[in-house]
This record gives structure tokens, C-alpha cells and sequence, in this order.
């Protein structure tokens, strides 16, 4: 896994570089991949969180037919 970071710009303060680095974070989805490998999930709680996403995605999908 390739590792993200920012370079600190001439006359940039802490406070942009550290906005900077946690849209680079959130862009290549490593928040999300610590918040989910963070505790260990059954394989049958995954396949029901799947499944759920699944059947989101298919409403949302319908939704937007519908209109």
C-alpha cells in the first residue's frame, strides 16, 4: 500500500497542511479501511452488512428510476 502524504507549501500554516493531508486520507479511503479493520467483524455480521448495502444501493437505484 502505496503511502499518502503532503508537502508543507512556502508560508502555509499547520492548520491548512493538516486539512490538505485528511482530504488526501479520506480521497484514497484509508479512514475507512482502519475504521473497518479496526475490531474483527463475523463473517456472517459482513455478509449481512453486505447484504444490506446491497438491497441501499437497489432502493436508491429504483428511487431514481422511479422519478
Amino acid at each position: 500500500m502505496p503511502v499518502s502524504g503532503v508537502r508543507l507549501r512556502e508560508g502555509e500554516s499547520f492548520d491548512s497542511l493538516l486539512k490538505r493531508f485528511r482530504k488526501v486520507l479520506a480521497k484514497d479511503g484509508i479512514l475507512q479501511e482502519v475504521k473497518r479493520t479496526q475490531f474483527y467483524e463475523k463473517p456472517s455480521e459482513k455478509r449481512k452488512k453486505e447484504l444490506m448495502a446491497a438491497r441501499r444501493r437497489l432502493l436508491r437505484k429504483l428511487k431514481r428510476m422511479e422519478e
